[in-house]
């Protein structure tokens, strides 16, 4: 294993122990926000998300789950990397991660774009896998959609 993969997976093991954002915690009042639980069938993972939007800005995403360690870390990094980022922006990473994962490893992830969710790129040459380390970003991105929809621009 090279450095850089040791690496990544350090990464990964990293957040699923640390889980930024875990936990539902409810919206302030005013902000708009989507709900959405998701489940892979295939494993068992599932996640409950939720997304806090304010003037077409996150506000914050919380979220309650169980399953294997990718999909675990996995909502840990899309909560650091979207914290204050437009809704547009989101939607670019989720694009961006969703690129990556389809490619079975030939894609490059971009690093200063995706930040620690680069470290999930050896995951999309298992395709197994590739729902496990999706399954929060799906949610981001309908529970967004959600949350357009109450904020009366969906």
């Amino acid at each position: 294993m090279s450095d850089l993969e040791q690496l990544y997976q350090q990464i990964i093991l990293d957040h699923s122990k640390r889980r930024n954002g875990e936990g539902l915690v409810e919206p302030e009042p005013g902000h708009a926000w989507g709900e959405t639980h998701q489940h892979n069938p295939v494993c068992g993972d599932q996640i409950r998300l939720r997304v806090e939007t304010d003037g077409g800005a996150i506000r914050r995403i919380s979220w309650e789950g169980d399953g294997c360690s990718i999909s675990m870390a996995s909502a840990s990094v899309l909560v650091d990397l979207a914290a204050g980022e437009s809704r547009e922006s989101l939607l670019g990473l989720v694009a961006q991660f969703r690129a990556v994962m389809r490619s079975r490893g030939a894609i490059e992830a971009d690093e200063e774009a995706l930040g620690d969710a680069a470290a999930f790129a050896g995951v999309s040459r298992f395709p197994a896998r590739v729902k496990c380390a999706m399954l929060a970003w799906v949610a981001a991105e309908q529970a967004l959609a959600a949350a357009d929809t109450a904020a009366g621009q969906g």
